[in-house]
């Protein structure tokens, strides 16, 4: 079998290596001797950067990768751990021969790029975190909460509706683009891995629960650029913290001594697909 989840189609060519017994998809683009390395969020997938690769590949080199058990890589549940997540990206990093990179990590791959940071403090030459999970901690109380209404039984029977809700709410002026995203996540329902997809999504979720960093970014020395829509209704969750986007990513970015923090007006959470022009050009000026 040539890909899992064969309904979506990539606009670029997909390559594979095998990293720890999971075949990883991802794509390559652009030749600079300097890399971006493209971790996705929650329940995403390597298109989250549809509409930034494009322009940025003129610059960098851009890898952006499917992780285990999203989009066209394997399969196989696994616990969704933060530090399973850092050890596929330290071996990428190494079986590419990847070298001059910025890490770009959006929502749940925000939180990954800076454990990734974290335990492997001298792969890296710039980090960028695009509307990262972990600038906020939840308690016991909390995280049982949450646990309840993001189990795989529930991901499983989410309605096509429920689906494009879900889709708008990272989104403070949707575009038309994001509809074939809503498409692919509608199509993969019918797929004999969803199941095991929703696992991971699931087990991904509690992962970033119970590896909080926010009392470790004080730890991170590289140059750093934080993203943030200021109009984002996922991050802090607003169903358990009374804070606004605004306070959150001015908290966590003040806890990283090297960084600039960037607030993207009448924006949500997926920030780089709802206003790329402007994401785009404050990456490339960063970088050079």
């Amino acid at each position: 079998m040539n890909s899992v989840f064969s309904q979506i189609k990539y606009s670029y060519p997909i390559k594979f290596i095998t990293i720890s017994d999971y075949r990883i998809a991802y794509i390559d683009e652009g030749d600079s001797r300097n890399v971006l390395l493209f971790i996705h969020g929650l329940g995403s997938y390597l298109k989250a950067w549809d509409r930034n690769i494009p322009e940025l590949k003129k610059y960098f080199r851009c890898v952006a990768i499917d992780l285990p058990g999203y989009g066209k890589s394997s399969k196989q549940i696994h616990s969704g751990e933060i530090s399973f997540y850092t050890k596929i990206i330290d071996e990428i990093i190494i079986k590419l021969e990847l070298k001059n990179i910025s890490l770009v990590g959006h929502s749940m791959g925000g939180q990954i790029a800076a454990s990734y940071v974290l335990d492997y403090p001298n792969r890296i030459y710039n980090l960028i975190l695009v509307a990262p999970a972990g600038f906020e901690s939840f308690n016991e109380d909390e995280v049982e909460l949450i646990k309840k209404i993001m189990s795989p039984e529930i991901l499983i029977k989410t309605s096509d509706n429920q689906i494009r809700l879900n889709y708008k709410f990272n989104f403070y002026n949707m575009p038309v683009e994001a509809e074939e995203m809503i498409a692919d996540r509608i199509a993969i329902k019918k797929d004999s891995d969803f199941s095991n997809h929703s696992t991971v999504v699931s087990n991904s979720l509690f992962g970033l629960l119970k590896a909080p960093i926010i009392n470790r970014l004080n730890e991170i020395n590289i140059p750093t650029l934080i993203l943030f829509g200021k109009n984002d209704l996922l991050i802090p969750n607003k169903s358990i913290h009374q804070t606004t986007t605004e306070e959150i990513a001015i908290f966590g970015s003040s806890k990283i001594k090297n960084s600039r923090l960037i607030l993207f007006d009448k924006c949500g959470h997926f920030l780089q697909f709802e206003k790329p022009e402007l994401f785009n050009s404050n990456i490339i000026s960063f970088i050079e």
